[in-house]
């Protein structure tokens, strides 16, 4: 079981990191229509629908990568006092109320959207030229496939915790800087920190005193 639930984290994974390099091709987009619009006196009517394509392709496809990495928004100013059991309790109850049915219905009209999408051969109205739609509609049903896929990889997770009291394990990430984990790794103490102030606001004084 464990062996599953890291499989599908690792999926998400590898699937946000690949996407997130969008964040670098939309910037190189930007960056050469405001260059071409100003300098060159020559803008693109098909950029515009572009970003906002790309930056929705994002959105969906990081979806999955955020939950396995609890990354979305939630209240923990009590949720993290709580105890293993009632916090699962608390998701378990979430999940089946309200994630399973919007991930279902996001797949669902997804694929009716992209399936007309792709019949028509849909184009964006918002130019007179607009860049083609279907492409972009394609990666709704997948966003949702996947967002469903590791939204019960964590139901399961919720599973385990009631029956074990304790959350299984998940796939690592780049996380944030723990500072103390950081000065275990440096070999640094608090009294060494306390001595550096200490020489720092000296010096400080001695630069103030005329």
């Amino acid at each position: 079981m464990q062996r599953l639930l890291l499989t599908v984290d690792k999926l998400s994974t590898r699937v946000g990191q690949l996407f997130a390099w969008l964040i670098v091709a939309l910037t190189g987009l930007i960056t050469w229509e405001v260059l071409s619009r100003k300098l060159l006196d020559a803008p693109h009517a098909w950029a515009f629908d572009a970003q906002i394509m790309g930056y929705g392709v994002l959105f969906m496809m990081a979806g999955a990568y955020t939950l396995a990495k609890r990354g979305h928004v939630r209240g923990d100013v009590l949720y993290g006092f709580f105890p293993v059991r009632l916090q699962a309790t608390i998701d378990l109850v979430l999940y089946l109320a309200f994630f399973l049915p919007g991930a279902v219905a996001m797949v669902w009209a997804g694929w009716d959207y992209a399936r007309e999408s792709w019949l028509i051969r849909e184009h964006s109205t918002i130019t007179v030229d607009g860049p083609p739609l279907y492409p972009f509609k394609a990666f709704i049903p997948v966003a949702g496939a996947l967002l469903l896929l590791q939204g019960l990889v964590e139901i399961a997770r919720c599973v385990v915790a009631l029956r074990h009291g304790a959350w299984p394990q998940r796939q690592e990430d780049v996380e944030e800087v723990d500072v103390e984990k950081l000065k275990e790794m440096v070999h640094v103490k608090d009294e060494d920190l306390a001595a550096l102030d200490e020489v720092v606001a000296r010096k400080e004084h001695e630069e103030v005193r005329p």
